[in-house]
């Protein structure tokens, strides 16, 4: 698989482009993709590079979103077993007379609450899996912490508040399938960001630390936004 690295688009110069006041102000480069061979750009993915319609919360209008991380979806095989037999149970426990004591009508409401509950269980993991997100932009890293319908936090900051970017991988399975943890200490507030479980922790490493020099890059030479 080609490796993945960041690199600012030249911008075409013109003849306008060398007068004076062309000259005076400068837009900061934008950032593209070298080589898209094997990523996936779709919001709903677990690893998204350069991923499509992407928004959130106190997004600037000149952010562009790099990179959209969720749990690998390997993680989410323990709560869809659960789902099965739990699905299964009643079925099972109807070859035994645990509610025979109850009227064919108690049953059928008995099973229906059992559904409902099945029903929200598996919406809670479905909803936890596609909105506890990482985004990463250009400009900063943003944590988004989903616990419930009524309740979120959200962290960022800044890409050039990042200090040290690290990443790692244990077991037999994250081995395998490629995912693990990528650990961000950052100078900010919060001192550590961490995503949990995401995919390519070696390629979302090497980007927070292509995005950290870029901005470190920007800094010197005056063309932080």
């Amino acid at each position: 698989m080609p490796d993945i690295f960041i690199s600012d688009i030249k911008e075409g110069k013109n003849e306008a482009d060398s007068t004076p006041e062309a000259s005076v102000s400068k837009p900061k480069p934008k950032y593209k993709l070298e080589k898209t061979t094997g990523h996936s750009h779709n919001p709903l993915a677990a690893f998204a590079f350069w991923p499509e319609n992407v928004d959130f919360e106190a997004k600037d209008n000149e952010e562009e979103v790099v990179l959209l991380l969720r749990r690998h979806p390997l993680t989410n095989l323990g709560w869809i077993l659960i789902s099965i037999i739990m699905v299964l149970a009643p079925g099972v426990l109807s070859r035994f007379p645990i509610l025979d004591f109850l009227p064919d009508n108690y049953r059928f409401i008995a099973v229906l609450g059992w559904y409902l509950i099945v029903t929200a269980y598996v919406l809670q993991n479905i909803l936890s899996w596609l909105f506890n997100v990482q985004i990463v932009t250009d400009e900063r890293i943003v944590e988004i912490d989903f616990s419930n319908m009524i309740y979120k936090q959200v962290t960022d900051a800044n890409i050039d508040k990042i200090q040290d970017v690290t990443y790692k991988m244990g077991g037999v399975a994250r081995t395998i399938f490629n995912y693990g943890d990528v650990l961000v200490q950052t100078a900010g507030e919060v001192p550590n960001i961490d995503f949990e479980a995401v995919p390519n922790p070696a390629r979302v490493a090497k980007i927070l630390q292509d995005l950290r020099m870029e901005e470190a890059q920007e800094a010197i030479e005056g063309r932080i936004r």
